[in-house]
């Protein structure tokens, strides 16, 4: 079977968490659950490496406006892990081009890293952190259960994250207003500090 549906999925996954999609595969290669997983991802030294990285994610995450900023840095992390991680499930099978499964697993990512980043922002207009402890948690086991749907089931476990990429983005358009008011939210804020620090200049110069 073509590795393809495995590809999509994983860069759908990579896109949300990126650390947790490398730690997943290479434990469920590592305990020989799946035979698709390349060694490189098996490493002892990769999976301590995208333990603890998911980890500092699963912090950062569930805090408000630390999670956006976070989000920010791991624009190209995210997309770049994906189709990294997607060109090797493509070497190991050998039934798809290494460099189109790339391009697959990199712009699926970039897709559902733009959805999680906007949606975020959405829930960083409510004052209470109580939703993003809810909405990181949401995510978090979200990629575990479709990354594991994948590697027994990857024809089904690819219907589905497509249907949460679609949706994610049908959301995303709902959500246009509170991101916009986010991002006024932001400019102000930087606005404010930048006039605090020494040197900065009032509102009359």
């Amino acid at each position: 079977m073509s590795v393809l549906p495995l590809v999509f999925t994983s860069g759908w996954a990579s896109g949300i968490n990126a650390y947790a999609v490398v730690l997943l595969f290479g434990i469920f290669g590592a305990t020989g659950l799946s035979d698709e997983i390349p060694e490189s991802l098996q490493r002892t030294d990769v999976l301590v490496t995208a333990g603890v990285l998911f980890l500092c994610e699963a912090v950062a995450d569930k805090i408000p406006y630390v999670d956006s900023a976070w989000d920010t840095a791991h624009t190209v992390i995210r997309p770049v892990s994906g189709a990294v991680v997607a060109a090797l499930l493509a070497g190991e099978s050998g039934s798809l081009p290494e460099l189109a499964a790339g391009a697959v697993g990199g712009s699926t990512a970039l897709m559902s890293h733009l959805v999680k980043a906007g949606t975020r922002m959405a829930v960083n207009t409510s004052p209470e952190p109580f939703s993003n402890i809810g909405v990181s948690v949401a995510e978090d086991l979200g990629v575990a259960g479709v990354v594991t749907f994948a590697v027994f089931n990857p024809v089904a476990a690819a219907v589905v994250a497509g249907s949460l990429l679609l949706l994610g983005l049908v959301v995303l358009l709902f959500l246009a207003s509170r991101i916009r008011r986010f991002l006024r939210r932001r400019a102000q804020r930087r606005e404010e500090e930048r006039m605090a620090r020494p040197g900065g200049q009032g509102p009359h110069g």
